[in-house]
């Protein structure tokens, strides 16, 4: 059957698994008239007749058997007041993969279609309740790991970047519609800017423009985590900073060199920022195999991190196998922790190349100096962008949108200073638009939006 944006959709809307309560979502033209069809109230209640955003409890009815599934309470939202601005049933019933799965197969034999991938939120997108960016970040809202992650998803919920981002388009359509009636009239005496106010105009929004990509870093780890590989040779005290970090045994330590053979990643909260850690094998030469898997895997995960934490052991000196790991991550960002400062040995001595580089010491045994660190994770790795601005840009799309904005203004402002034609003038103003209004839906592709509401799961 083929997909149309006029079907009736149902979808699971809560997590499968035990639990009180689940939720089956049908939004659409026929969603009130097919939950009636299975709906039986004690009272009598037709769901068709009830008023809008109200409850009814009664029992889910299979009509091909008149028999009872379960016990529910069905809410009632008539459009355009809901989520999508269709008519929305919500049956609430007993969560259990075995009852939602049959209350949703009876509700798609009666004629619903089961969602696609993020399909209530695309309706709310094309129905106009929500901009682009809007629901994106419901997404980032189901996802944000931290207080902060899910502060700045709901800040985006309700329409912070997409004010900003239309206060940018309507001051470049007043330089644009300015510079197109030039254009349209030249003998004309146009009132309105002068040379002086569209250059003073395209430079404050393409100000405006810069602030919100060099937030973008920021904005970008609140979202997703910043990646950090714990890095060390054999027992220098990597798994006791990891189960230090997260305050838990979630490593085994021991004194046997070569405990940890695989990747091991935990997620910890420093102060809003979501630190994806990941405690990785000693590096050295291999015993055997499966160390040697697990050493592989350790430059993997290296490879790929945004911030590593090196390891040192206080209690000896600097030895060639610190330096050969040194000696790989000279590139990367990087934190030295020095372990073990309660028994610090007199010979140990950094390598110079790590005296300038952000530096703690601790005993992750006694717990002695991982407040210090994670302040120093902290202030390595967020330039406060958010704190200055309140507002920063999360995503790699609106990134992008807005670094080709800024170079269609850049092209602009030389065209229009060095003389040249005003049409061209326009035509780089009118591309600036363009790529503003992706980020927000005006302009936009069915191939962007399949993308952009794959990633959501079924039932939202």
């Amino acid at each position: 059957m083929i997909s149309s944006e006029f079907d009736t959709i149902a979808a699971i809307s809560t997590p499968l698994g035990e639990g009180g309560i689940g939720i089956i979502r049908i939004s659409g033209r026929q969603a009130i008239s097919i939950a009636s069809k299975i709906f039986h109230s004690p009272k009598g209640i037709n769901l068709q007749n009830v008023k809008t955003h109200t409850i009814h409890y009664g029992f889910i009815i299979d009509p091909s058997t008149q028999e009872r599934v379960d016990e529910v309470l069905v809410t009632v939202m008539r459009a355009p007041n809901t989520y999508t601005r269709e008519d929305i049933v919500e049956i609430n019933c007993h969560a259990g993969y075995i009852t939602l799965k049959r209350i949703l197969d009876i509700v798609l034999y009666e004629g619903a279609r089961l969602a696609e991938p993020g399909e209530f939120t695309k309706r709310a997108f094309l129905r106009g309740r929500i901009d682009l960016s809007q629901a994106e970040s419901v997404i980032d809202l189901i996802r944000a790991k931290t207080e902060q992650a899910q502060k700045i998803a709901l800040e985006h919920l309700s329409g912070r970047l997409s004010i900003k981002i239309n206060e940018l388009r309507d001051a470049l359509m007043r330089v644009c519609a300015h510079i197109e009636a030039y254009i349209d009239f030249p003998e004309e005496d146009i009132d309105g800017f002068t040379e002086e106010e569209i250059i003073k105009e395209i430079t404050h929004i393409k100000d405006e423009i810069k602030k919100l990509i060099e937030g973008y870093e920021e904005g970008k780890i609140y979202r997703e985590g910043l990646t950090t590989a714990i890095v060390g040779k054999p027992n220098v005290g990597k798994s006791s900073l990891l189960n230090a970090l997260l305050m838990k045994d979630r490593a085994i330590v021991t004194e046997v060199p070569g405990t940890t053979r695989d990747i091991i990643e935990e997620y910890v909260n420093i102060k809003g920022m979501p630190l994806k850690i990941v405690d990785t094998a000693g590096i050295r030469q291999a015993h055997d195999l499966v160390e040697a898997e697990g050493i592989k895997r350790t430059l993997r995960a290296v490879e790929l991190a945004e911030l590593v934490l090196l390891v040192l052991d206080a209690s000896r000196p600097i030895d060639s196998l610190d330096e050969e790991i040194i000696s790989r991550i000279t590139q990367k960002r990087l934190i030295v922790v020095i372990n073990k400062k309660d028994i610090k040995n007199k010979e140990f001595q950094l390598p110079d190349f790590l005296k300038n580089k952000p530096t703690v010491e601790i005993s992750a045994l006694k717990g002695e100096g991982i407040e210090e660190l994670k302040e120093l994770i902290f202030k390595t790795t967020i330039s406060g962008k958010y704190e200055q601005e309140g507002l920063v840009v999360t995503k790699l799309r609106h990134k992008l949108a807005l670094d080709s904005a800024l170079n269609a203004l850049e092209n602009a402002f030389q065209s229009f200073k060095n003389k040249e034609p005003l049409e061209i003038t326009a035509m780089f103003l009118r591309e600036a638009l363009g790529f503003l209004g992706q980020i927000i839906g005006v302009v936009t592709t069915e191939e962007i939006l399949n993308l952009i509401f794959s990633e959501f799961c079924i039932g939202k």
